[in-house]
């Protein structure tokens, strides 16, 4: 019984601790994940997106943005 006792208060300290969740920044270092360009990335399956953007191509992704933006527009999608 002692022994149970111990083992359960052993558990119950050792549930009390708490590691650090936060990442400590490093001077100069970056810690996280670097970000990429959003035209660099694949564009979406033909049934996900408002238009097309070849990967690579600022222009093209822009003009992407552009349209969906005015298929968003209840106004303008209505009276144009």
């Amino acid at each position: 019984m002692r022994l149970a006792l111990v083992l359960i208060a052993a558990l119950a300290l050792a549930a009390c601790g708490e590691k650090e969740q936060v990442v400590v920044y490093k001077q100069g270092k970056y810690q996280g994940k670097p970000d990429n360009r959003s035209w660099d990335n694949d564009p979406l399956p033909a049934e996900y997106r408002g238009g097309s953007w070849t990967k690579g191509d600022r222009s093209s992704w822009e003009e992407s943005i552009k349209k969906r933006q005015l298929s968003q527009n209840e106004y303008r999608r209505i009276y144009q």
